[in-house]
């Protein structure tokens, strides 16, 4: 097949990626373009940027979702942005290097609400992934059809290795019992950063400066240690086909994968409630008494 020339525009030298091998043409993330000659998209969604606009899209979608952790449309973008070239191929060659990861790649599943059928693993074995999953959807109130769908990586296979991250991360969140506000929400996501290396995950180990007092405690000597120890040492959670487990013990599923359980945050949190309580009704006895 013939290469078709390259031609300089606004003086920079781009290549066409029309009708050309994929092989004989550098990645999309490092080819030339101006915003006066986008390439066309590579997938359905896809959005190609200039160098100049994904840097752009890094550094306003990181300050934005930094400062506020619960826009979940910035966290995506700057996912994105800063993921290729090096972080998703990296992941990427994971999964191929797998041999659940390469039929995963190949089969291409997508976590959904009816991909899954939510009724009939709310119907399994307590002790299973699928119920657990299941359970933590329901009382976290949250679904498998709110991940947003990627359009700014570039190349289609890697787009799709950042898709199924997203659609599997509440997997993580049952797998390991952590909830979704913010405290744990940043130990996964070091858990992830350990696992994964995506830079996305570690700008939200950063958010855990934002956390209170007590919750920076309880990071810095409990969950912050757990998920640098469990990330590294386990197995690649990517490489999970998570719809063939859905009947397997959990607690088998963990010990499999390398993965310790974490100490139940929600049930920490309700005892300092409970114990801050006490104290402050025995001051107030204590003072009304002394009057």
């Amino acid at each position: 097949m013939a290469v078709p020339l390259t031609r300089p525009v606004l003086g920079i030298v781009c290549a066409s990626a029309r009708n050309v091998s994929h092989s004989l043409l550098l990645p999309a993330s490092y080819r030339c373009f101006s915003v006066l000659n986008r390439p066309p998209p590579n997938y359905d969604g896809h959005i190609p940027l200039t160098r100049l606009e994904r840097l752009g899209l890094a550094i306003g979608s990181g300050l934005g979702s930094f400062l506020n952790p619960r826009r979940g449309d910035l966290i995506a973008a700057f996912g994105e942005a800063t993921a290729q070239p090096f972080f998703i191929n990296a992941l990427r060659n994971r999964m191929l290097s797998h041999p659940t990861g390469r039929r995963i790649l190949r089969d291409r599943p997508r976590l959904t609400s009816t991909s899954l059928d939510i009724p009939r693993l709310r119907s399994l074995p307590p002790n299973t992934l699928g119920f657990a999953y299941a359970s933590w959807l329901d009382r976290e109130g949250v679904s498998p059809d709110t991940r947003a769908h990627v359009r700014y990586i570039d190349d289609e296979e890697c787009a799709y290795v950042m898709q199924r991250y997203r659609e599997c991360h509440d997997f993580y969140h049952a797998l390991v019992g952590l909830p979704v506000f913010r405290e744990g929400e940043v130990a996964l996501k070091a858990f992830e950063f350990a696992n994964m290396g995506l830079p996305m995950t570690g700008l939200a180990v950063f958010s855990a400066l934002t956390l209170k007092k007590a919750e920076w405690r309880r990071f810095w000597e409990i969950y912050g240690p757990w998920a640098v120890r469990n990330g590294v040492k386990s197995d690649d959670v990517i490489n999970v086909y998570w719809e063939e487990e859905l009947e397997t013990d959990v607690d088998e599923l963990r010990m499999r994968l390398g993965i310790e359980k974490p100490p139940d945050l929600r049930s920490i949190r309700k005892m300092e409630r409970e114990a801050r309580k006490r104290e402050k009704g025995a001051k107030e006895r204590a003072a009304a008494g002394a009057m």
